[in-house]
């Protein structure tokens, strides 16, 4: 697949300070139970937030069309440890530094670490990236300690279920519909809805038109078409992979709901019924507050929340070029094709 190659930042020091929090073992290091106030210092985009009048589109409706990207430190869930909602500057900065450096980690040649997580040969790696100050400890805000709810009975046994599908199946790399819908290069994390980091090539472009907004995802070139004109959802047995979008203006907030999910593309373990209601915001010339709710009652007995501002990136959006039938599939498959022969060998041979 082809990787984008673009440079972002110049000085690491920058970088580190304007990095979101880190995901990880760092949480061990910067525990507190007092809760810490909201950043002092914000650059210009933030601070303007109240008063900024967003630009109009030919139609009158706010524009929120360009280039952006959601790359970030700070993980989905609050780290455990972590009694707080917002970080210091300084604890932020160390704990990015953390991150950095793990990322950056040399990996043996050939192994599954230097396949996945060695972007900075590519320029791809969160710490070249342009990031708006942010301190949160979580992207979840609701519930208030930054943690998903709980998976209730009927979530709990639809994950053992499919579960066992796939050990009944013969295992995750014995057959191509086994195999992860991302490593079949049908879609990946990122393309949403939600719109989530996904490592790299976390880069959106959105278009608007009258009655319409288009969100294109850089990664697997994902797009989805959002209709604005109150057309109610398709039938409930019209189901895709990305769900069905319909959206509205609220103010300057442009409101989508999306329902009508296929259930393949389970969402941390959520089921069809799925339903993700997103609020885009422009906030500044580069920044656009992205928030989105999740409701599903057979996963989760409530609704969850999260806050993952975009912030604008150069573009264009590169291409993608993955595909279901690539060299590495067929080499998988040509792998347990050769294990079940020499299975059957060896089987013959004690007979």
């Amino acid at each position: 697949m082809r990787h984008r190659t673009r440079s972002f930042m110049r000085g690491g020091a920058v970088a580190l300070v304007l990095a979101l929090a880190a995901t990880i073992s760092i949480a061990g290091q910067i525990q507190s139970a007092a809760p810490a106030a909201a950043p002092k210092a914000a650059p210009a985009s933030a601070a303007a937030g109240k008063a900024y009048k967003a630009p109009r589109t030919p139609d009158g409706q706010p524009d929120l069309q360009g280039f952006w990207t959601n790359s970030t430190y700070v993980p989905l869930e609050r780290p455990n440890g972590v009694t707080k909602e917002f970080y210091t500057p300084d604890e932020a900065e160390a704990a990015i530094k953390v991150a950095a450096e793990r990322e950056a980690e040399q990996t043996e040649p050939g192994t599954t670490a230097d396949v996945h997580y060695d972007f900075s040969q590519f320029g791809l790696d969160r710490s070249q990236s342009k990031f708006a100050m942010n301190l949160r400890t979580s992207l979840i805000v609701d519930p208030a300690d930054g943690k998903m709810p709980p998976v209730n009975a009927q979530g709990q046994k639809r994950a053992q279920e499919r579960a066992a599908a796939r050990k009944t199946a013969g295992g995750q790399y014995d057959a191509v519909e086994n195999m992860p819908i991302g490593s079949r290069c049908i879609i990946m994390g990122g393309a949403g809805p939600p719109l989530m980091n996904a490592g790299y090539n976390a880069n959106y472009q959105i278009v608007q038109s009258p009655g319409y907004v288009m969100i294109l995802t850089e990664m697997i070139h994902d797009v989805r078409i959002i209709p604005l004109d109150d057309r109610p959802q398709p039938p409930s047995q019209v189901r895709q992979w990305v769900g069905l979008s319909r959206g509205r203006w609220e103010g300057d907030t442009l409101v989508v709901e999306t329902t009508n999910f296929n259930g393949k593309n389970a969402f941390r373990g959520a089921s069809e019924n799925m339903k993700v209601t997103e609020r885009f915001t422009r906030t500044a010339d580069d920044a656009i507050s992205y928030k989105f709710t999740v409701e599903d009652p057979t996963t989760w007995d409530r609704s969850w929340t999260a806050d993952a501002p975009l912030v604008k990136t150069e573009g264009p959006i590169f291409e993608f070029a993955c595909h279901e039938t690539n060299y590495g599939i067929a080499n998988i498959l040509a792998g347990a094709r050769a294990d079940e022969k020499k299975a059957a060998e060896q089987k013959k041979g004690s007979n």
